[in-house]
């Protein structure tokens, strides 16, 4: 029999999941603008405050659960799982929006040397291949697709700091290059915590299981 709250509870979630969606879609357009050389902020910009519009939304959402239905214990740790990849979700935008305006403001990588533009295109995938799953892994409340994140990541580390290491050992890079792609990679790094954050919040959701997934 179903429950008053469990209709909340689906709206919560189906309002989540659009909101990771179209995260996924200004990540994809910030970070191919950026590959393309591409200035796509003005276009990331109105996606990102239809993010940022839809986790207050969230939010709302949450305190009228609590308010309204004084949910049990597993209803709290969905509600409050819910609210926590709001935030991760909102972080990707956030990404999204900081990489289009480097795009903007510093050019993408056509400046930079072919290494440096091959390097980000095989991290810029991976990225995208770990939102996707964060998002997956919450739609179909799969903890198996959650895990398989754990190895990306910490490939996403380890490719962060060789960049930086090689990146300060070559003396002949352009400015515009260096100053650009550090930042890109930084965010990358930060876009892959997120991205585990939300599959920890979903395995959380379908377990009752706190996990780390780094």
């Amino acid at each position: 029999m179903s429950r008053i709250i469990d209709q909340g509870l689906e709206e919560q979630s189906v309002l989540l999941l659009r909101m990771g969606e179209l995260a996924q879609e200004a990540l994809t357009v910030a970070i191919h603008g950026y590959f393309d050389d591409k200035n796509v902020q003005p276009q990331v910009k109105e996606m990102s405050d239809v993010i940022v519009a839809m986790a207050g939304k969230v939010e709302d959402k949450t305190f009228e659960l609590i308010a309204r239905f004084q949910p049990v214990a597993s209803d709290l740790r969905t509600i409050k799982s819910q609210m926590k990849i709001s935030n991760d979700f909102s972080r990707y935008s956030r990404y999204a929006l900081d990489i289009s305006n480097i795009t903007h403001h510093l050019h993408g990588l056509e400046p930079c040397e072919t290494w440096i533009q091959d390097y980000l295109a095989d991290m810029g995938n991976k990225i995208l291949s770990m939102v996707k799953i964060s998002i997956d892994a919450l739609r179909k409340h799969d903890t198996n697709l959650a895990k398989t994140i754990s190895p990306i990541e910490r490939e996403i580390d380890r490719m962060y700091e060789t960049f930086i290491n090689k990146l300060t050992s070559q003396e002949e890079t352009k400015n515009k290059c260096i100053a650009a792609s550090v930042l890109v990679t930084r965010y990358f790094e930060r876009i892959a915590d997120h991205a585990v954050y939300a599959c920890e919040a979903t395995v959380y959701i379908v377990t009752g299981e706190k996990i780390s997934l780094e």
